[in-house]
């Protein structure tokens, strides 16, 4: 449920350049938001009709925290505001990430990118399993610290300042991180090829305890999992059918997917 509220700015500070955060209290906005989730915030102005949504950097009590980029009139308007100010903010919005089901063995990865770094920060606080945050910036670093509270934090610019240099993804690549569930905020671009990793590697983010699982079950080694998935990675669509219903001996389909003979004899 929404709420719409009057509100009492309790703090408001610039972090990094451009970038603000605003702390206010609320009656019940607070107590029903969740990671993920976002507000509207209105302007006093009565010309700006529209709100600027902002999303929920961190929820304590009664008061929640929002991080945002002054880009135009409204939230430069924001940025001048301070403790003692009101404003009018509708909220919880979104559906936010339902994080109720992610059992303490998993093992997660936080993707934020830009602006889309604060909202993961309440999610990497109550997300209750191993987790590695992964955080993208263009050179300046904002709220990377406060991370390291709640796990393993990677950075990645793209001017090499920081971290990796490059994107989230190619931190991944550089660090070796690996994990079996994915939670990602940022820009459309970013999120994109995100997917596009997550389903490129879905076999491989869960790979080894999988390995180990089917392995024991049926009686093999773990390199010979490791070859049949590789061979099924490889194989064109048709082939693929005729590999799975086992009409296509393992010889054959290895050297129809291009694979080195001696994967075939391991």
């Amino acid at each position: 449920m929404a709420y719409r509220e009057k509100v009492t700015i309790v703090r408001a500070d610039e972090i990094a350049t451009d970038i603000y955060e605003m702390c206010f209290s609320t009656k019940n906005i607070a107590k029903e938001a969740k990671p993920g989730q976002f507000v509207s915030v209105y302007s006093n102005d009565g010309s700006r009709l529209l709100p600027r949504p902002i999303s929920i950097c961190g929820i304590e009590g009664d008061t929640l925290r929002i991080v945002y980029r002054a880009v135009g009139k409204g939230t430069q308007e924001f940025a001048t505001m301070h403790a003692g100010q009101t404003l009018e903010v509708q909220g919880p919005l979104g559906n936010g990430y339902d994080i109720s089901k992610v059992s303490k063995e998993r093992k997660a990865i936080l993707f934020g990118g830009g602006i889309g770094i604060p909202p993961m920060l309440e999610l990497a606080k109550q997300l209750d399993c191993e987790k590695s945050i992964v955080l993208g910036y263009r050179d300046e670093l904002f709220l990377n610290d406060e991370f390291e509270a709640y796990g393993k934090v990677y950075l990645a610019t793209e001017d090499g300042s920081a971290g990796t240099k490059g994107n989230v993804l190619d931190a991944v690549k550089a660090c070796g991180i690996e994990g079996d569930i994915l939670f990602a905020c940022g820009p459309t671009p970013m999120l994109r090829a995100i997917k596009q990793y997550a389903k490129e590697n879905e076999t491989k983010i869960s790979s080894t305890e999988m390995r180990k699982m089917i392995s024991t079950i049926l009686g093999v080694s773990g390199t010979k999992i490791a070859q049949l998935e590789s061979i099924n990675r490889n194989l064109v669509d048709e082939a693929k059918e005729q590999f799975k219903d086992g009409s296509m001996p393992v010889s054959v389909a290895n050297e129809m997917a291009g694979l080195p003979e001696r994967d075939c004899r391991r």
